[in-house]
């Protein structure tokens, strides 16, 4: 074999094994670039999320009566931005017992998680404690001749429902909400 050919076999040699590193780098330059691609949107996934989750977070909400009345069901309406009540063992969620987290049906605010969920006989879904207690308001509530404390959503100003003190311990509070202020989240394996 020449000298030349030698060279030239030796030159070939070397280029594929550039092209083979060349490409695995490559590859592996794609793989990591999709790996901090699917670190990002993860992280960005967390921060809705936890947006979500936050009382103070602004959420892109409904303005007027006819944007509420365009987004929610007459029922929940009539609840949420009217104050007013559905009759008891009506609701959808008075007798669930599935585990996970009730959420506001107006901007979607944790508030109640069904291991504070009881039956309370009232026909209503009852909760000794809500989900986070800056997720939730009270004020008084000076109607039906009788004086009351309302709960309302801390987001959005939602009407929920009422809290008495005879609930259960350790709190001895039961939230009294209607399911029609309310969405459920059921909770999932991971």
């Amino acid at each position: 074999m020449t000298k030349f050919a030698i060279l030239l076999a030796a030159l070939a040699v070397g280029f594929g094994i550039y092209q083979f590193t060349s490409t695995q780098n490559s590859a592996n330059s794609v793989a990591e670039k999709e790996k901090a691609l699917q670190a990002q949107q993860d992280s960005q996934q967390d921060v809705e999320l936890e947006k979500r989750d936050d009382p103070n977070a602004k959420v892109a909400l409904p303005t007027t009566e006819a944007e509420w009345l365009a987004k929610l069901e007459p029922m929940q309406y009539s609840v949420t931005r009217k104050h007013g009540t559905e009759r008891a063992f009506t609701g959808e969620y008075w007798d669930n017992k599935k585990e996970g987290v009730y959420r506001c049906v107006c901007c979607d605010l944790p508030l109640f998680g069904s291991d504070s969920k009881f039956k309370s006989g009232t026909g209503w879904p009852s909760y000794w404690q809500p989900i986070a207690a800056a997720n939730v308001e009270t004020q008084e509530d000076r109607s039906l001749l009788s004086i009351r404390t309302e709960v309302h959503c801390k987001r959005c100003q939602a009407h929920l429902g009422h809290v008495f003190d005879d609930g259960p311990e350790p709190t001895g509070l039961r939230y009294c909400i209607n399911s029609a202020s309310l969405t459920f989240e059921a909770k999932t394996d991971r």
